[in-house]
Formats: structure tokens, C-alpha cells, sequence
């Protein structure tokens, strides 16, 4: 893709600014897809089968074409603001990042996270045999099936966006942002709606005649204190107006 043509797209008004930065990154299931960016560069440059294959050279050589375009963009728009990029101090960006990222990690509510995410990933290895034993738990049950896509959906995807929450909220904190809307809560909200869902599926999951393990509801358990410490972690969380997705309540 062409600088020029990246431009047009950035400007196309049926695109809602900002809407993929609080969006669960599942495209296939999104009503808003006309209304993003990401998802129409994402269809014409990867309209390729080969370049959607992660596995194929296609889809990397694809990806690092899209990536140093982006950054001759951002090199352009830094220069028509006067910002010099080559003043920037790289080795204390790197030190602060690394101390942020540690900072985060040792979160209650990361360290919920990666334990939840681990759990999971333990409790799928250990049920193999039995969903490979069971018709009704290798496809053939469709509500079965929808539980456990959003369930590996979200595995790892609260971790990821509790980190970010977690580091939006210290930088924002360093650098005394008042005004709003706050990434941290936009990135929470996001974690939040996957804890939602992820305690619904794993309900059904339970459910089922041949899953009433215990290991199930201590999953549901911790969710469910993740949620809580999040909410209070990040009180305006579920209050934020995610763009293209949340409507402002005018009678509030």
C-alpha cells in the first residue's frame, strides 16, 4: 500500500477514529468492521490467502511493508509538528518501558490474569482425552463449542489488555492527565467485557453433564474476583464511551 493510499483511509469519514483501540480484536464476530480502519486496511492488504497465513513468508513480508509505511507516516507527521524524533533519549525510553512493564506484571490484577490465563491452558491439556473420547465435546454440541471459542478467545486477551490498563494508568499518572477519556479505563473496560463473557461461557461449559468439574467453577471463582479488583483497580472503567461502540447516556 501506498503512503498516499494510507492517507485516504486515515481521512475516510465512515471510519470512526480510535474505534479498534477498545475493541476485542475478534473481526468475525465485530458489527462495526464498515466503521474501522484496521479491518479495511487489514481486507486490502491481506487479501492474499497466502498473506493471511502467519505461517507463510507472504504474511511477514506483507506485515513489515504495512509497518514501514506506517513509520514513514509518523516520520512525516513528526516533522510538519517540528517534533525531532532523533532527540528522543532511546536507551531511558527503554529503561523507563522496562521499569513500567515490571511495575505492571506485579500488579494484583496482572498476576490474576497470567494465573487465570495458565490455569486454563492446564485445564485444556488435562480434558484432552475426554473431548477426544466425547462426540458432544468435539464440535457436535454448538452451544458447547461457542464456550469454549470464547473462552480461548479471552484466555490470554484480559492479560494483555489489563497490562496495558495497568501502564496507561502509570503514564497518565506521571504525566498528570485530568482530562478524559483515560486509555487505562478504555483498555479495562475492554479486559472487563472478556471477564464477562468468559464467566458466561465457562457457566455453560459447567453446565454440561460431563464437565461438572470443580476446577470449572474455581475458574469461574477467580474471574470473578479479577473482576472485582479491576473495577476497583480502574473505578470509571465501565463508564467509559468506547468510540463506534458505547452511547453517551445524555440523561445521566
Amino acid at each position: 500500500m501506498k503512503k498516499d493510499r494510507l492517507k485516504k483511509l486515515a481521512g475516510d469519514k465512515r471510519f470512526v477514529p480510535g474505534i479498534y483501540n477498545y475493541c476485542d480484536r475478534w473481526c468475525e464476530r465485530c458489527p462495526q468492521t464498515s466503521r474501522c480502519m484496521n479491518f479495511a486496511l487489514s481486507e486490502e492488504e491481506f487479501a492474499d490467502p497466502e498473506t493471511r497465513d502467519i505461517k507463510n513468508e507472504a504474511f511477514w513480508k506483507k506485515l513489515s511493508e504495512v509497518f514501514s509505511e506506517t513509520l514513514e507516516l509518523l516520520k512525516e507527521e513528526a516533522q510538519e509538528r517540528g517534533i525531532d524524533l532523533e532527540a528522543f533519549d532511546t536507551e531511558q525510553f527503554q529503561r523507563e518501558a522496562k521499569r513500567k512493564r515490571d511495575t505492571a506484571e506485579s500488579h494484583e490484577v496482572c498476576r490474576g490474569a497470567w494465573l487465570y490465563s495458565n490455569l486454563v491452558q492446564d485445564w485444556f491439556k488435562s480434558a484432552a482425552s475426554l473431548f477426544s473420547a466425547s462426540p458432544a465435546l468435539h464440535g457436535e454440541d454448538t452451544g458447547l463449542e461457542e464456550a469454549f471459542e470464547v473462552i480461548r478467545w479471552y484466555q490470554h486477551f484480559i492479560y494483555v489488555k489489563l497490562m496495558r490498563a495497568v501502564r496507561g494508568e502509570l503514564d497518565e499518572r506521571e504525566e498528570e492527565l485530568d482530562e478524559f477519556p483515560r486509555d487505562s479505563e478504555g483498555s479495562a473496560k475492554v479486559a472487563l467485557i472478556g471477564i464477562d463473557r468468559s464467566i458466561g461461557a465457562w457457566g455453560t461449559v459447567y453446565a454440561h453433564d460431563l464437565l461438572h468439574d470443580e476446577k470449572i467453577l474455581r475458574f469461574i471463582a477467580c474471574l470473578d474476583r479479577l473482576r472485582e479488583e479491576a473495577q476497583n483497580t480502574f473505578p470509571g472503567a465501565r463508564s467509559f464511551i468506547r468510540p463506534g461502540f458505547d452511547k453517551i447516556d445524555l440523561n445521566s
